[in-house]
């Protein structure tokens, strides 16, 4: 079986360290920042849920989020049509303020 991965020449991180999604506590708050701006974030996380992939900020959510909501879907075969019908249900208190502050404009010095 072939895995299509062309989605990653667009993701927003694509021109990051790797390093940078590869944190752990506080630090994650920002790298999951960087997702919620991202065009390929349901990909990105589609593929992490159905690799079952253990580190780093994937689609916007942690390890221990998406570990919640593998465990949470037991059922569910195909995470790419799953959050395609319905991606909002994982939305946390967490995910929409880091959306948020996504959101807001940089404000120059």
């Amino acid at each position: 079986m072939t895995v299509d991965r062309s989605w990653t020449a667009f993701a927003a991180c694509a021109q990051q360290a790797p390093d940078a999604l590869f944190v752990r506590g506080a630090a994650q708050r920002s790298a999951r920042e960087v997702c919620f701006s991202c065009p390929v974030r349901e990909a990105c996380l589609a593929e992490a849920l159905t690799t079952e992939t253990e580190f780093g900020v994937w689609g916007g959510m942690t390890e221990r989020e998406r570990r919640a909501l593998l465990r949470r879907h037991p059922e569910v075969t195909d995470w790419a049509a799953w959050l395609a019908e319905r991606g909002d249900e994982i939305e946390n208190p967490s995910m929409r303020a880091a959306r948020r502050r996504a959101r807001r404009p940089l404000v120059s010095a």
